[in-house]
């Protein structure tokens, strides 16, 4: 039974889509000092959204896109008429 757990695991991680990440960092990243912290009041006064109207269509999209597809992945992994067949050949 663990192995069947382990096994639907690595299944569903390798069905993961990674951005690609090469070259996100800018030149200066690795030695540029750690950021300030900011006070309760400075933070208030940062605006509440930044991201523009297409950002956060696409990040909607997004968010839809991976809706459905955990949607699609929650159903049964066998269906009824496997699970029939398969009963009948284990009695």
């Amino acid at each position: 039974m663990r192995i069947n757990r382990l096994f639907i695991c690595v299944c569903l991680g390798a069905c993961t889509q990674f951005p690609a990440l090469d070259d996100a960092e800018g030149p200066g990243v690795a030695d540029a000092a750690y950021p300030r912290l900011l006070t309760v009041d400075e933070l208030r006064g940062i605006p509440a959204s930044s991201a523009t109207l297409d950002l956060q269509a696409a990040v909607l999209d997004r968010v839809a896109a991976l809706r459905a597809r955990a949607a699609r992945l929650s159903g049964p992994v066998i269906d009824r008429q496997t699970r029939a067949r398969m009963a009948r050949g284990v009695r």
